[in-house]
């Protein structure tokens, strides 16, 4: 701790020389300490630490190199060209700056692999001198500006830049990954902390900002962003199209995506996008879509941001969905047939609260955004279908939960609420605990306070109270126990428990388990029944989609099943073939873990279609732990790897140990 401890008064030292106006004297002095800790010293061994660890890049998140306590960024303007032949985006970004402190001289951004050619305080039209680390891992580069002297405190910065063909917020797609096959395809997925593979930003969720775009684009093709679209203007083979978002927001909630997309209406304030061979069904399966919007406002307040738009991206993008404010984007594996799986819209419209509105200062207080969004969804869920259904879903959640703790090891910190993410790319960090272990923590502190008659008031202020701010664990604590202050209830709760110890929550909610009985008894008839017992004793038409997630997950869960047993299944219910994503994910496990050599193929096959993560990491870890198939799995990801996104292929590689 000592060594890490010199490195930071080191970095301090290089800073207070900068602002003390020394940089032309000190120039090679600043650069050498630059050099020094932010390329070759972050590993530092840690007296009494036992292991190597990084340092963390700034007091405010240590994921992020800037510096907003110094000089914040208040508004970004991006001017860019999109080259699908070179695979990158050219142009600017205005910057608008404000110092914070009168001896501040620079201000600090995060970037990563983008081409810097010039930078200008656009008032003045004064070329700015830089100075540009050598990158850190996956975290790329600190870029620091050197802040020319004014009278005023307000700056506005132009960046002239171009990203690189494997900008890791970026996903290129040739014509023939399109459903369409006609045309090339870009989107992108910033969150974590990819928004630096892109533009030049403070890099944080702390940070945030309203923004404007001027994207320049083929006329053939469609431009959709999180933000309103302003305005489309032809120019020869190009299309001038610009967007405004008038609500603050952090830099990983900007959006974009461009391909040939058309649109369908479905909602006052809603319209879906996708390639033309999937829009009629996206219509039909988010057509409810509004109907979530207005329960959520009952339960949250007023949404805030105009409009709510759908698009669906090609089966390689990571997430189930992503709560671009403006336009969420969600993934096709949702478009199930019967909307089965519209509960991830759900799930992405709590988020214009919870997580958009009000946001987790840094990525170690993840759990403010997901926890609280899973807490919201599920009651929307339970408003438009029935408690039941909500705390059947809440009880599936923690079964995942703890299939997700037994992976990670029920020791390891990244299971607690609160993580520190010292040296951890976010990336890495990323599992279900943010999100189950904390919803089960608010349905805790609900029950404490009895209720949600009490509790509900309480989310709504504290929306109200931190809206267009980012906050950290202790804020929150804090506003719950001022609340709360005439609740003697609430001294019983152990915090520490539930926040900085790993494993499972020291509490499980007592969920109802109506829903669960039929599934008890089915899964009973399963188990007990084989081949040479008679005709399969059920038909699955007496559960509803969500039971049969279920009824399988549990029969995942049980010893492995016998392979006579499953091909009987299989030709009577062709489970390989549903166009369900969640009955299909759990029927593939199954097989794996019964070393079912048949099944192999369909779901190398199907992790190739579909790059969401939550069903090609736990494939890719089954195969992985099915010794004569794990490296038939290995080869199927080196093989395919190139159609993935970054944060898809960077964790998979981890998950089946293969050096980066």
């Amino acid at each position: 701790m000592r060594i890490l401890k010199l490195f930071d008064v080191a970095r301090n030292v290089s800073n207070c020389v900068i602002r003390r106006n020394f940089v032309r004297n000190f120039e090679p002095f600043i650069n050498m300490w630059r050099i020094l800790i932010l390329s070759n010293c972050f590993l530092l061994i840690l007296a009494g630490d036992g292991g190597t660890r990084m340092a963390r890049f700034s007091p405010i998140d240590p994921s992020s190199f800037s510096r907003p306590d110094l000089a914040v960024v208040t508004n970004i303007k991006l001017s860019l060209k999109v080259h699908f032949d070179q695979k990158i985006f050219s142009g600017n970004c205005d910057l608008t700056v404000k110092k914070l402190h009168e001896n501040v001289n620079e201000v600090v951004l995060d970037v990563k692999d983008l081409d810097i050619e010039s930078i200008y305080e656009t008032e003045t039209n004064t070329k700015c001198k830089y100075t540009l680390s050598q990158p850190v891992g996956e975290f790329g580069s600190e870029l620091a500006i050197e802040i020319p002297p004014k009278e005023v405190n307000n700056y506005i910065f132009t960046i002239n830049y171009k990203t690189r063909p494997h900008a890791s917020g970026l996903q290129w797609l040739e014509p023939e990954q399109t459903a369409g096959k006609k045309h090339p395809y870009v989107f992108s997925q910033f969150q974590a902390i990819h928004a630096r593979s892109f533009l030049p930003c403070q890099d944080t969720p702390y940070v945030k900002t309203k923004y404007e775009a001027l994207i320049n684009a083929p006329t053939d093709l469609s431009v959709v962003m999180s933000a309103i679209r302003d305005a489309t203007k032809p120019m020869i083979g190009y299309n001038l199209h610009h967007f405004k978002q008038d609500v603050p927001i952090q830099s990983y909630l900007i959006a974009i995506a461009i391909g040939a997309l058309e649109s369908r209406k479905i909602g006052p304030r809603s319209t879906v996008w996708a390639e033309k061979e999937f829009i009629e069904m996206a219509a039909n399966e988010f057509a409810n879509t509004e109907k979530q919007l207005k329960t959520a406002e009952d339960i949250c307040g007023p949404y805030v941001w105009g409009i709510y738009d759908l698009l669906v991206l090609p089966p390689s993008f990571p997430f189930g969905g992503m709560e671009n404010p403006c336009l969420t984007f969600v993934t096709p594996t949702l478009l199930a047939g019967d909307r089965s799986l519209a509960n991830v819209v759900a799930h992405e419209i709590a988020h214009s609260w919870t997580g958009n509105l009000v946001t987790n200062a840094n990525f170690e207080h993840f759990w403010l955004n997901e926890g609280f969004t899973v807490f919201i969804e599920r009651k929307i869920l339970g408003r438009l279908e029935s408690p039941q259904v909500q705390d059947f879903d809440a009880y599936g959640g923690t079964v995942e939960l703890k299939e997700a703790i037994n992976e990670l090891g029920d020791s390891n910190p990244l299971t607690c609420l609160v993580v520190n993410l010292t040296g951890v790319h976010p990336d890495d960090a990323f599992s279900t605990v943010p999100y189950e272990k904390g919803q089960t923590f608010l349905r805790y502190l609900e029950t404490i306070v009895e209720g949600p008659a009490v509790f509900e008031p309480f989310l709504r202020k504290y929306f109200d109270t931190y809206k267009y701010r980012s906050l950290t664990t202790d804020e929150f604590k804090a506003f719950f126990i001022e609340y709360f202050s005439s609740t003697p209830e609430i001294k019983n709760i152990e915090w520490n428990k539930w926040l900085h110890t790993p494993g499972m929550p020291p509490v499980i909610p007592d969920y109802d388990k109506t829903l669960l009985k039929t599934i008890d008894e089915m899964k009973q008839r399963w188990l007990n029944w084989d081949e040479k017992s008679g005709p399969v004793p059920f038909s699955g038409d007496e559960i509803t989609s969500i039971q049969k997630i279920q009824l399988l997950q549990d029969i995942f869960e049980s010893e492995p099943q016998p392979i006579k047993k499953l091909e009987v299944l299989e030709e009577k219910f062709k489970f390989t073939e549903v166009q369900n994503a969640e009955i299909k994910f759990r029927w593939l496990r199954i097989g794996i873990k019964a070393k079912w050599e048949k099944i192999v193929d369909p779901a190398l096959n199907w992790v190739n279609e579909v790059g969401r993560m939550k069903y090609c990491r736990p494939l890719y870890r089954d195969f992985y732990n099915w010794e004569e198939m794990r490296a038939k799995a290995i080869q199927n990801f080196q093989d395919n790897r190139k159609n993935m996104m970054h944060v898809s292929a960077y964790t998979i590689a981890h998950d089946l140990r293969l050096k980066e």
